[in-house]
């Protein structure tokens, strides 16, 4: 077999169906023509092709039982089918007598549509595809992750064409049925071998498996149905979002083309630090710092909350690096009700120089000691 599906993918045989389907989102993007630098139309339809078999467990299925063994010549066909004693026998008038140059064989009928002809390939193929999907990173501040916020913000991508609906036809043309296939999207070729006549089927080269010409392609689109444009999107950020996190946009990815289906945008939550608060989870953490006097007397602190200002009352005899827990002050569960705390840590200031006055107390309060 000339390419393996498999590899192509870049997947194991023993891949999920979701498995599949990632690989195939992730080399689709990196390979999209309209990509520019380092898109490869060649290799994206490559990773269609393998897609368009992996991707369907029916298919999957015939092309992991067939795949590897059909096609080897006279070593055997699918099943241990041996072709030359096959041949050999009908040479020499076997199988009954039956005569194999009165005989016609369609392949098509014999192995499905595993092959790209027969089966399902009579059927004309819908020259919809659906669209891929779009990755953007947005940047947002500590306190819009917080509490939420409403977002706007511009991407470039295929969509729909405005002229031709997505069709591909210049409005008020023809599209007519492919004369070459009759709208089937695929034609049979009869060939004449030792074993009889052989009917393949494979993809109209006229319409592309399509079953339909258009004979005046769309002026704006060029007959892909699709334009580049350039867009706003308002996005809403959930409260309680983390750096990292990824918001999906159903159907602003890219247009399908003729008319397919869209793909998603899916959005990266990049979050800036701030300088008052850092983040463990949906907890917050500040510290806050006192006077010996305070940690020695104690005091009442006001505290600067994510969700405004908390008094918090410190104890007589405090020690540097205590810990204080606003409980529920920090922030909101992504998954579920409630939010984190606040978690306070309170550090003492030791001065490193004192005055004369400053000097004598600490010197009495040693002498008291």
């Amino acid at each position: 077999m000339a390419n393996d599906y498999y590899d192509i993918l870049g997947v194991s045989k023993s891949a999920s169906a979701d498995e599949i389907k990632k690989a195939y989102r992730k080399l689709a993007h990196k390979y999209h023509p309209d990509k520019g630098e380092g898109g490869d139309e060649k290799k994206f339809k490559e990773i269609n092709e393998a897609y368009q078999t992996l991707g369907k467990a029916d298919k999957r299925k015939q092309y992991d039982q067939f795949g590897s063994t059909f096609g080897q010549g006279a070593s055997g066909g699918p099943g241990g089918f041996n072709w030359q004693d096959f041949a050999r026998q009908q040479q020499s008038g076997g199988f009954g007598g039956f005569n194999s140059q009165n005989m016609e064989f369609d392949l098509g009928d014999l192995f499905g549509d595993m092959f790209g002809f027969g089966g399902s390939s009579r059927r004309r193929r819908s020259s919809r595809q659906e669209g891929t999907d779009m990755e953007a990173d947005v940047e947002i501040d500590f306190m819009e992750a917080v509490h939420g916020s409403e977002r706007q913000f511009r991407i470039e991508h295929h969509v729909l064409c405005s002229h031709c609906k997505g069709n591909g036809a210049e409005p008020g043309t023809k599209i007519e049925t492919c004369k070459t296939c009759g709208g089937s999207g695929s034609i049979e070729q009869v060939q004449r071998t030792v074993l009889g006549n052989f009917a393949t089927r494979g993809v109209c080269p006229t319409c592309h498996g399509e079953g339909k010409e258009i004979k005046q392609k769309c002026r704006v689109c060029g007959g892909d149905g699709r334009e580049l444009k350039r867009e706003s999107i308002r996005v809403k950020i959930p409260a309680g979002v983390r750096s990292g996190g990824r918001i999906k946009i159903s159907g602003r990815g890219e247009a399908g083309y003729r008319g397919g289906a869209p793909g998603d945008l899916y959005l990266t939550i990049r979050i800036r630090p701030d300088a008052r608060f850092s983040r463990q989870g949906d907890d917050v953490l500040t510290d806050e710092t006192i006077s010996v006097a305070d940690a020695v007397l104690g005091s009442t602190l006001l505290v600067q909350t994510v969700g405004g200002e908390v008094k918090l009352k410190i104890p007589a005899g405090m020690q540097s690096g205590k810990k204080f827990i606003l409980k529920g002050k920090g922030i909101p569960h992504l998954q579920g009700r409630g939010k984190g705390d606040h978690i306070v840590r309170v550090v003492v200031d030791i001065p490193k120089k004192l005055s004369r006055n400053q000097k004598r107390l600490f010197e009495e309060l040693k002498d008291l000691d």
